[in-house]
C-alpha cells in the first residue's frame, strides 16, 4: 500500500532534502526513522528536491509498506522519535499509483528578506541592508508571466528535459523591515528562485533595467543573471495535489 506524509522541517542543519553521499540530508533521515519504526527497510520518495540550508513549511512524500500500522499511532511515534527540526503533520493512505512528485499541480516559495540586522532571525532571512526600489521589483516579476524558458535562472549541468515552468503567481510585498518575494509555478529548475531574487535584488538596486531583465531571460545564459541568494531565507509553503490524492477518509 502507499501513503503521503505531510511534513515540515527546518532545513538549517541538512544538506537539502535529497539523499547525500557525504552529508545528512532530510530524505535520509525520516526513511532511517520509518524504517526502525516499520522494521522494514523504507525508501520515500519527496515531491521535490530543496538545497542546503531550506527551510519547508509543507512537504509531501510518498512510501510503500505492507505493513499494517495506525496512522495516527505512526505520526505521533515519528513525531518523538525524529528531531526538533522535522515535524509530521499527517500520514494518509493514497491509491498505488499516486505520486508525490509527478502528481503535484504546483509548487510555491516564499523568501524573505531583512532590511535591517535582526539577532533574532538571521538564519531565517537574508541580511540586506541596502534600500531596494519593491515597485521594480514588482515589474520585474510581471516579466516572468511572457516567459517559459527559465535556463538562465537553473543551476549549470542540471539533467533535466526542459527548462520551461509556467509561473502563475509572482510578487514582492514589503512588512515593516521585511521584504518577501512569494512565487508559484507547475515546477521550478534546481537554484531557480534563489537566481531569480539574487537578479530582481540588482533590479532593485537600479543595476539591472528591466529591458536588461528581459535580454537575460532570453539569453537563457545563467552567466547572465544575479547571483543566487543564501538558501536560508527560502521556504517552501505550499504543494497542490488533485483533490482526490489529498482527500482523506473522517
Amino acid at each position: 500500500m502507499r501513503y503521503f506524509i505531510e511534513l515540515s522541517y527546518n532545513g538549517k542543519s541538512y544538506h537539502g532534502w535529497q539523499n547525500q553521499p557525504n552529508a545528512v540530508s532530510v530524505q535520509e533521515v525520516l526513511e532511517k526513522a520509518l524504517s526502525t519504526l516499520l522494521r522494514e527497510t523504507i525508501a520515500i520518495v519527496g515531491a521535490g528536491r530543496t538545497d542546503a540550508g531550506v527551510h519547508a513549511k509543507q512537504m509531501f512524500a510518498h512510501f510503500d509498506t505492507n505493513v499494517d500500522f495506525s496512522q495516527e499511532d505512526l505520526t505521533y511515534k515519528l513525531n518523538s522519535f525524529l528531531p526538533k527540526d522535522i515535524a509530521i503533520h499527517t500520514i494518509f493512505e493514497v491509491s498505488k499509483d499516486a505520486h508525490a512528485r509527478f502528481d503535484a499541480l504546483s509548487r510555491s516559495y516564499i523568501y524573505r528578506i531583512s532590511l535591517t540586522k535582526n539577532v533574532f532571525d538571521y538564519n531565517y532571512s537574508y541580511n540586506f541592508n541596502l534600500p531596494l526600489d519593491v515597485d521594480a521589483m514588482n515589474k520585474a516579476c510581471k516579466v516572468l508571466f511572457e516567459y517559459k524558458n527559465f535556463k538562465c535562472f537553473s543551476r549549470s549541468n542540471t539533467d533535466v528535459k526542459t527548462y520551461n515552468c509556467d509561473i502563475v503567481k509572482a510578487g514582492w510585498i514589503k512588512e515593516n523591515q521585511m521584504v518577501v518575494f512569494s512565487i508559484t509555478a507547475n515546477r521550478f529548475l534546481r537554484n531557480m528562485v534563489r537566481a531569480i531574487v539574487g537578479t530582481m535584488i540588482e533590479v532593485g538596486l537600479g543595476k539591472i533595467s528591466i529591458e536588461q531583465f528581459h535580454y537575460i531571460i532570453k539569453s537563457k545564459d545563467r552567466a547572465n543573471a544575479g547571483t543566487s541568494v543564501p538558501g536560508h531565507g527560502l521556504y517552501l509553503v505550499n504543494i497542490d495535489y488533485p483533490n482526490h490524492i489529498l482527500k482523506v477518509d473522517e
